[in-house]
C-alpha cells in the first residue's frame, strides 16, 4: 500500500467547515513536498474545482518524471444524463482529452467514473473501455459509495479498478468482501475518507451541531488513544493500512503542517491487537456520519 495525495482541499473550499482553499503555489509546494518524500500518487477530478489545474502547474515544473507518478482522475459527475447510449464515448473521451490537456500529461494511471450510480449501467461501463483502447488511460473504473456498487463491480471486466470509503468508523466495503481477493480478483481497490471529511481530525469542541451524532465515537476513540499511546491520525491510517489489499490509500490535506504529520503516521507499525478492537468498537456506525454527502446542515 502506497499514499495518495487527494487535491480535493487544493482545488475547492472543503471540509467539516468549508476552509477556503489554499493558494495555487502553495498547493504545488504541497506536491513537491510529498513526491520528494516518498508519495509518488496524485488523485484529482475536474469536479474538484482548479484541482486538475494545480496538479498541471505541478507536473509541467517536471520535478520528478512523469512515468514515476500515479495520476488518478475522474469523469464529471452526471454529465452522460442528457446522452443517449451511440454518444457516450464521443463525451467520455471529449473529456478526459480536455483534462490531459489541463494536466499536462498525455495519459492517466486510473480513470474512474465520478457519479457511482453509472455503475448499475452498463452501455455507460462499456463506453469507458474507449479511453483505456485509445491509451489514454491504463486502468477504468468507478469511484463507489455504497455496498451495491461493490458488489456489481465483482467480477466485472468492465471494471478495473475501485475507488472506495473506509475508516475507523466505516467498515462496509469490508463486509461486503471488497478485501477480500477471492471476491474482486484482478480488480484494484484505493480507498478514500480516511478521516472522513476531516471529522476525524476534529477536537471535542470543533464539532458542529450537525455533527453531534458523532462526539460520543469520537469520544471513544480518544480514550483507545489515550489507553494505546497513538493519536487519531496514527490510529485513523494504521486501520486502513491493516488491508494488504488497498493499492492506495487516498487523504486530503489542508496545509503542508499535516502532510508532514500525515506521512509520519504512515510510516508507524501498530500492532494489530489494537485494531482488532477498533472492529468492535466501531462495527454498525449510522451512515450518515460516515458518508458526507448525507451529512444535514
Amino acid at each position: 500500500m502506497e499514499l495518495c495525495l487527494g487535491t480535493v482541499q487544493f482545488g475547492m473550499d472543503y471540509g467539516v467547515f468549508n476552509q477556503p482553499k489554499k493558494d495555487v503555489d502553495y498547493c504545488v509546494d504541497c506536491l513537491d513536498y510529498a513526491t520528494q518524500n516518498g508519495i509518488n500518487a496524485i488523485d484529482t477530478a475536474t469536479a474538484y474545482g482548479i484541482a486538475e489545474e494545480v496538479v498541471g502547474k505541478f507536473i509541467r515544473k517536471n520535478t520528478i518524471n512523469r512515468n514515476k507518478l500515479f495520476i488518478s482522475s475522474k469523469l464529471l459527475p452526471n454529465i452522460l444524463d442528457d446522452y443517449e447510449k451511440e454518444d457516450y464515448e464521443k463525451v467520455i473521451l471529449d473529456n478526459i482529452k480536455k483534462q490531459l490537456s489541463v494536466l499536462g500529461t498525455d495519459y492517466l494511471d486510473a480513470y474512474f467514473l465520478h457519479s457511482s450510480r453509472y455503475i448499475h449501467n452498463p452501455e455507460i461501463l462499456e463506453a469507458l473501455q474507449i479511453v483505456k483502447h485509445e491509451g489514454l488511460a491504463k486502468d477504468v473504473g468507478v469511484s463507489i459509495y455504497y455496498e451495491d456498487e461493490a458488489k456489481v463491480a465483482f467480477g466485472n471486466k468492465n471494471v478495473q479498478y475501485v475507488q472506495a470509503p473506509y475508516s475507523i468508523f466505516d467498515h462496509r466495503m469490508k463486509k461486503v468482501g471488497l478485501f477480500d481477493k477471492t471476491k474482486i480478483g484482478e480488480m484494484k481497490v484505493d480507498t478514500r475518507t480516511t478521516f472522513i471529511k476531516g471529522l476525524i481530525r476534529l477536537s471535542d469542541s470543533e464539532i458542529p451541531e450537525h455533527l453531534e451524532k458523532a462526539r460520543p465515537i469520537l469520544r471513544k476513540l480518544d480514550e483507545i488513544c489515550n489507553e494505546t499511546g497513538y493519536n487519531r491520525i496514527q490510529l485513523a491510517i494504521g486501520y486502513v493500512k491493516q488491508q494488504e489489499v488497498i493499492n492506495h490509500l487516498v487523504f486530503g490535506v489542508r496545509d503542508l503542517e499535516q502532510l508532514k504529520q500525515d506521512i509520519e503516521a504512515f510510516e508507524l507499525d501498530i500492532p494489530s491487537d489494537i485494531f482488532t478492537k477498533m472492529d468492535e468498537e466501531f462495527k454498525n456506525i449510522d451512515t450518515d456520519i460516515v458518508v458526507p454527502s448525507l451529512w444535514k446542515r
